[in-house]
């Protein structure tokens, strides 16, 4: 046999020998297919929209006054007033009795018709509206904790992945699976 075809056989003997190791190994140490997942921990987002509200208000308020200088009172409480102090005492003290008594019944008139006014109120129905902030959140992403082999790992990902996540030549494959 000559020296290079022996150089030829060896080195053969070399390359089969490599290729079956690792083949060999291959198959005694099995890259996974699966990372499991440990731990899954959804992303929110929340986000804050202004909205008005409204609701219906009873409002009281004083009626407007027609007369404001109280006339009618003061008029009607100086007749009453003025007949009832001339009732009372004869000649020079009926006059005096009748002017106090028309003096007094203006006044109090006045003042009678000045409450009554005070009391007089009107309502209306007011719409009173307010801004509040409705809060809003939406998932945005999944923090995953897995395991992969003997290490432990953490990687987001747009949706849930479920218990695992497939492995392709080592990597995981982050990507959603198709819809059937």
């Amino acid at each position: 046999m000559n020296k290079s075809m022996l150089t030829g056989v060896i080195t053969g003997a070399v390359a089969v020998t490599a290729i079956g190791g690792i083949a060999g190994y291959k198959v005694l140490n099995p890259k996974p297919e699966f990372a499991e997942v440990l731990a899954v921990k959804p992303v929110t987002e929340t986000s804050k929209t202004p909205r008005q509200v409204c609701h219906d208000v009873v409002v009281r308020e004083q009626a407007p006054v027609k007369d404001t200088n109280r006339i009618a009172g003061t008029a009607i409480g100086a007749l009453a007033g003025g007949l009832l102090g001339h009732q009372i005492g004869g000649g020079t003290g009926r006059t005096l009795a009748t002017v106090g008594g028309a003096a007094a019944g203006g006044y109090a008139g006045n003042q009678v018709q000045k409450n009554m006014q005070e009391k007089d109120t009107v309502s209306r129905t007011e719409t009173r509206c307010k801004t509040v902030q409705e809060s809003h959140s939406r998932t945005i992403g999944y923090d995953v904790r897995y395991r992969l082999g003997e290490k432990e790992g953490h990687v987001r990902m747009d949706h849930q992945p479920g218990s695992r996540i497939p492995v392709k030549d080592g990597k995981l494959q982050l990507d959603a699976p198709a819809a059937p």
